[in-house]
């Protein structure tokens, strides 16, 4: 997979269940959803991507930007 699909994925997932705290628990959890927002908007801006970043760190991310689960070998 690679970073940007996972990208992708995260924010996806991230806004369908903010808005699902917000159905069960109140809008506060909208709060969730402009974080979101405002993380993918900073990063089409700036090109620092938190979620990538960490991978990064993390080794599990090669040079074609390709996501190995557990570490490259």
């Amino acid at each position: 997979m690679k970073t940007e699909t996972l990208v992708r994925v995260l924010a996806g997932t991230m806004t369908l269940v903010s808005v699902a705290l917000v159905h069960f628990f109140g809008p506060v959890w909208l709060l969730l959803t402009c974080f979101v927002g405002l993380n993918l908007l900073q990063s089409a801006v700036t090109g620092f991507c938190p979620p990538t970043w960490l991978l990064r760190k993390m080794g599990w991310v090669d040079a074609q930007d390709v996501i190995h689960w557990g570490g490259q070998r």
